[in-house]
């Protein structure tokens, strides 16, 4: 079942938290707010590490799979409830319906779904399609599925991994000029400081940006697959005629002991 899109206050807080803790570290380490703009903000520094690397990351992709990837910087921040019971809760209804009034009796069943790959699926078995070949339709779609969620995945981490190395990048240019300037020592200081802050840019960019973004596509991903595992086992039972009530035990596998309890058998007649 397609679950409605909430507000993700993990990684929103998470995101937030992170950064307000480098800001009170900044700011508290002794120079204020005036230390955050003087110190750590200069726009060569972004230009060089923030622009450098995203040049980097569209390097390695085409245009069209660089462009899908950025969009979907607010997908973590979405949290689509994939909820299992209800999927096989789901499942159990289309169970009984099919086994007392016939497969057949799925195709009406089906059109109150809101779940596209449940609906796909029972339709699959209403047609009559083999059930290897009902398998075989269904575990290409979740490949593919899955393809195009590392496609995505896979251009956060690449620019996790172009982040620092452009800052340092920005460092050594940062570096040679101060070098440039050894004649005057009072110029060393800052010219250090500047040097270092595109270091620091880099490391912002793979482990307060990137990694929870990553990490949140992964745990959705994760989310989406075993759903669809469990959709696919769940309408080859039923094209099998098996029991409800043995459709139900078997899905239950797929999750953890104590969410189990959540799916009652009241629903799984298993009428014969």
């Amino acid at each position: 079942m397609e679950g409605a899109l909430y507000m993700d206050i993990a990684s929103l807080g998470g995101i937030l938290f992170g950064l307000a803790m480098i800001l009170f570290g900044i700011i508290n380490s002794g120079g204020g707010i005036d230390a955050l703009v003087n110190n750590f903000i200069d726009l060569p520094s972004v230009a060089i590490t923030i622009g450098g690397s995203l040049a980097a990351t569209l390097g390695c992709y085409k245009l069209p799979d660089f462009i899908n990837g950025l969009k979907a910087i607010s997908l973590p921040f979405k949290d689509k409830k994939y909820d299992p019971s209800e999927i096989i809760k789901s499942i159990i209804d289309l169970a009984n319906v099919g086994r007392k009034d016939g497969l057949l009796a799925l195709e009406e069943a089906a059109n109150g779904l809101e779940d596209d790959f449940l609906k796909k699926g029972i339709l699959l078995i209403v047609d009559g399609t083999d059930p290897e070949l009902v398998r075989a339709i269904l575990e290409t779609d979740l490949m593919c599925l899955e393809d195009r969620h590392k496609s995505v995945t896979s251009v956060w981490e690449k620019w996790a991994e172009m982040g620092p190395a452009w800052g340092m990048i920005g460092t050594l240019i940062g570096l040679i000029n101060m070098l440039q300037k050894l004649d005057d020592p009072s110029a060393i200081g800052p010219q250090m400081s500047v040097a270092l802050v595109t270091t620091l840019y880099g490391s912002l960019i793979a482990n307060w940006l990137c990694a929870p973004i990553v990490g949140k596509l992964n745990t959705n991903n994760s989310m989406e697959v075993i759903n669809r595992q469990i959709t696919i086992e769940g309408l080859l039972s039923i094209q099998a005629g098996e029991n409800p009530r043995v459709i139900e035990e078997k899905l239950k596998s797929f999750l953890s002991p104590a969410n189990r309890s959540q799916i009652g058998g009241d629903n799984a007649g298993g009428e014969e």
